[in-house]
């Protein structure tokens, strides 16, 4: 066992403190992480303010993780002592059931130990995520990130990168496809990126053109606000597949009225509240409403490296520890362009 600084949410809705926590000894097939860098995802506000339901605490929240092999496992034969890593929102899975065999350990059929924060692992202790000065992951769950990326703006791909990259795939983004992005923030910035490195034409969906200049230098073709009603009127029919990214509950009666027939609208954001919905804005035109979870681990591998070779990576604001808190207030705010990243030798 090693103790280890950290930040953590000590009870639901209450601000994130300095603290100590245990991390388990190294074992066979075990890497022990120096963390360097830890994104804020939305996620962790969800989750350390409990809009999502009951959650664990204390809370060291952080999944997206970047930093060096410190020590590894007799076992370990993926890495060694001084590998850039990463460790994302996956650090276990039952790695027994179909969708663990088929890469897909992100749907684990029997979850709940594999979430890098706010779960108990299998040997019986609350995991803690990445707010902390080190980390032990077995290998099967660590990530290693090409040279061609810095550790501080490769943070952010570990969640922002593979949870864009993974529908955008499997929806066909693609040369002679048009790709809408809903939202311009931690994850949508990404979203832009990588759909414009896959070939696809983009647009960005926001609620203003506040943003308008960035979007377009992030590799959007196009830029719209969606508070003037004639945007839906000049888009209807328009997209291959529109990728929501925002957390706050939208009308997607009126987003899938902007999808071309047989398009898909995939939502990546997770609000809070339930939406409505009028099934015939599905049934006609014969559109998809999907959703998406980040990845496996084998394709957040393959994000990462098509990440390194088209020179990707996040819109970063580099913060020290103790100023998570006001962080957390200004992304719900949407005060950041485009994502916070902890430097986590400042814990």
């Amino acid at each position: 066992m090693t103790t280890v600084a950290a930040y953590a949410a000590p009870s639901a809705k209450a601000p994130l403190e300095r603290t100590t926590i245990e991390r388990r000894a190294v074992g066979e097939h075990d890497v022990l992480i120096d963390i360097k860098f830890a994104g804020i995802c939305h996620s962790d506000i969800h989750q350390a303010r409990e809009g999502w339901g009951e959650a664990l605490f204390p809370m060291v929240p952080g999944h997206e993780i970047a930093g060096v092999v410190e020590a590894v496992g007799s076992g370990v034969t993926k890495f060694k002592v001084g590998d850039r890593v990463g460790v994302g929102c996956l650090v276990d899975s039952c790695r027994a059931c179909e969708n663990c065999k088929a890469g897909m350990e992100q749907h684990c059929l029997n979850g709940g130990i594999g979430s890098t924060y706010n779960a108990i692992g299998r040997d019986g202790t609350p995991n803690y995520g990445g707010y902390s000065q080190k980390i032990v992951v077995d290998e099967g769950y660590t990530l290693r990130i090409p040279d061609g990326i810095s550790l501080d703006v490769a943070a952010p791909l570990l969640c922002a990168g593979i949870t864009t990259y993974s529908p955008l795939k499997h929806w066909g983004a693609a040369p002679g496809k048009k790709v809408a992005v809903i939202g311009l923030g931690g994850l949508g910035h990404m979203g832009v990126k990588i759909a414009h490195a896959l070939g696809a034409e983009v647009t960005v969906l926001s609620q203003s053109l506040r943003k308008k200049d960035d979007g377009l230098k992030l590799g959007a073709d196009h830029y719209y606000a969606t508070s003037d009603p004639k945007t839906f009127e000049e888009l209807a029919g328009t997209f291959d597949v529109i990728l929501s990214t925002v957390s706050a509950p939208l009308d997607f009666g009126a987003y899938l009225g902007l999808l071309k027939t047989g398009g898909a609208l995939v939502n990546v954001g997770a609000p809070e509240e339930p939406i409505a919905l009028n099934l015939f804005s599905l049934i006609g035109g014969n559109k998809t409403l999907a959703g998406s979870m980040i990845g496996g681990i084998a394709e957040t591998q393959e994000m990462l490296d098509f990440c390194a070779e088209h020179g990707l990576g996040a819109e970063i604001e580099l913060i020290e520890a103790a100023q998570i808190n006001e962080a957390y207030e200004r992304v719900i705010n949407s005060d950041v362009r485009y994502r916070f990243v902890i430097d986590t030798a400042t814990i």
